[in-house]
């Protein structure tokens, strides 16, 4: 879990859609190398989806891991980058890449927010010290258009999740249940 100095109780209200979402460099595991720095910075130009969830070696979490591996080509395909994030080292998910093939093959990187940071300016810092399953679309140009956030034991939709970064990539209006190829309803 985190060491940080934070009050898990004072959660920031600082996200708003349309703003301009926090930047960060923090440590990453990616391509079996523990030695890297990420910026959100690093994605101008990219979608991002800024995917946190609570800890690795656990029971939910490498469930929403697999279905976002298993869909990450229609994430690059929408020039989406995934981001993964926990409060885990990055050699806690080294190990876990380790031990499980299928994290080992996500091809996206797994972001170390050890020290809370990342978490506490994105408003999912659970009291516990770790991430609640918060899943943040920001735009090419660094805005957030969209963010969920869900307690610990419920995991997400990763086709529901691309489906909303091609649905904003869009600029149009629309409707429930809609999909790339589907009529819109035209712009606002």
């Amino acid at each position: 879990m985190c060491d940080c100095n934070h009050d898990h109780n004072d959660h920031q209200d600082n996200l708003a859609i349309g703003a301009m979402a926090p930047d960060f460099t923090i440590p990453a595991y990616f391509n079996k190398a523990t030695d890297k720095k990420i910026s959100l910075s690093d994605y101008k130009g990219k979608w991002v989806l800024l995917f946190f969830y609570p800890l690795d070696f656990t029971f939910v979490c490498p469930t929403e891991l697999y279905e976002l591996g298993a869909n990450r080509e229609q994430f690059e395909e929408a020039n989406c980058q995934i981001l993964g994030v926990s409060v885990d080292s990055v050699y806690a998910h080294q190990a876990w890449s380790e031990k499980d093939a299928k994290i080992d093959a996500l091809g996206f990187p797994l972001l170390s927010d050890l020290n809370c940071e990342l978490s506490y300016q994105y408003n999912v810092l659970h009291p516990d010290g770790m991430s609640l399953r918060g899943a943040f679309i920001i735009d090419p140009d660094g805005y957030l258009q969209a963010y969920t956030i869900h307690n610990l034991n419920v995991g997400r939709n990763a086709q529901e999740l691309l489906r909303t970064v091609k649905a904003l990539q869009t600029g149009d209006l629309c409707p429930a249940n809609w999909n790339k190829g589907e009529k819109t309803l035209g712009k606002a």
